[in-house]
Parts: structure tokens; C-alpha cells; sequence
């Protein structure tokens, strides 16, 4: 009774994967829904989709140009912004240096600056020193960093990082959430649809975003 319960399971389950499509993403291959929805920022009109990544993460400077013009193209539909992955480290100088700049309203502004140092100028940003090295050079007051990178408020923004992880189930990056419901990432879709080609993997992922931005506006 086991061994065919079994069967039935896995031939749902491939059943369901033969069905998915980017354009029409199926719960559990192209996406999947979050055990608890998460409370979003409520802007008119709009659908809250949020980026989890991680300044070091390959992927994530891949897809960070694409996924840029998808929200430049749906700014009249999402409200777009970005969280740190939280390494879980005491220190975590990534989301230290993220959550800093995010106290400074520097955030957005110095995103690209801050991938370009890690994938293009192969710095590695794993220390205070190299972080602070950085900003100055840069173009951001040595004294005001300083103070946001050791600030109360910079310290309990990083431990809520790793609470909203925790709250939005991720576990790599890059993930994207819709309307605080529904996980998706790019590995979630190349492998729902392994006859895409690598360079069709961002596409289609952004095809999934179109789909779910679209099913939380009904």
C-alpha cells in the first residue's frame, strides 16, 4: 500500500511539472506558497515584491540587470525593494554594510556600486576595514558611516534580517517574494522547465513575476 501510495505521489507531481509554464506557473514547480502569508507595504495600486540576495552571490548579480528593467517596466504595478540574506554570522559584514546603507537612505543608490566591487573589481567586503575603505572611497562621509554601521538602530535592523528569513522561508538566494504569498527563484523555474536553455532561465523567471504580480491583482 506504501509502494503505491508512492507512485501516486510522484505521478501527481510529475503530472503537475508537465503542466508548468512560465507564463502559467504551477504552485509547487515554478513557485511556491508560503506556509504563512507575510504582511507588505501597502502602496495604492501596487503589489509588494521583494528580492532576497546576498551582495556575494553570483546569481544574484546575473539576474540583477533583468530583474532592474522588469521593475522599471512594472513600476506602475510593484512596489519593489531588496533584503539582505542574513548569513547568520555574528558579524555578517554584507548585511552589516547593506543595513547601513539602508539607515543612510543610501541603499538603492550604491546597490550597483557595491556588485560592481564584488564581481567586477573582485573586492571582497568581508571586514569593518574594507567596508569603511569602500564607503570613503566612494563618496560617503567617513563619520556618518561610521556611526550608522555601529548604531543600535543598524544592530537591531541585523537581527531582523535573519527573522525575516526565517518569517518568508528562504534559504538561497536570489528569492523573490510577491504580495508576502509567493516564493519563486530562478532555479525553482530552470528546473520546472528543463528544456530551457541557461540564457532563458532569466526570461522565464521574470515571465513567472508577470504571472503572480497579475494573479495578486485580481
Amino acid at each position: 500500500m506504501r509502494r503505491l501510495t508512492l507512485s501516486l505521489a510522484l505521478a501527481a507531481l510529475c503530472a503537475g511539472t508537465a503542466l508548468a509554464s512560465p507564463t502559467n506557473p504551477v504552485n509547487g514547480a515554478e513557485f511556491r506558497t508560503l506556509p504563512t502569508p507575510q504582511p507588505t507595504q501597502k502602496v495604492e495600486g501596487k503589489v509588494e515584491v521583494i528580492e532576497f540576495f546576498m551582495y556575494h552571490c553570483p546569481a544574484c548579480n546575473m539576474v540583477e540587470a533583468p530583474l532592474a528593467a522588469w521593475v522599471k517596466k512594472n513600476a506602475d504595478k510593484v512596489n519593489f525593494r531588496r533584503i539582505h540574506l542574513s548569513s547568520g554570522e555574528p558579524r555578517d559584514f554584507e548585511a552589516r554594510l547593506f543595513a547601513t546603507l539602508e539607515a543612510l537612505q543610501l541603499q538603492d543608490a550604491m546597490h550597483d556600486k557595491v556588485l560592481q566591487a564584488w564581481h567586477q573589481e573582485r573586492r571582497r567586503l568581508r571586514s569593518d576595514a574594507e567596508n569603511l575603505e569602500w564607503a570613503v572611497r566612494n563618496g560617503i562621509d567617513k563619520e556618518k558611516f561610521l556611526a550608522a554601521y555601529n548604531s543600535f538602530g543598524v544592530n537591531m535592523r541585523m537581527k531582523a534580517l535573519g527573522r525575516m528569513a526565517d518569517s518568508y522561508a528562504v534559504t538561497g538566494t536570489p528569492t523573490i517574494i510577491v504580495n508576502g504569498k509567493y516564493s519563486t527563484e530562478p532555479s525553482m523555474v530552470a528546473q520546472a522547465n528543463r528544456h530551457l536553455a541557461n540564457d532563458d532561465v532569466i526570461p522565464a523567471s521574470l515571465q513567472v513575476l508577470d504571472a503572480l504580480v497579475a494573479r495578486s491583482r485580481q
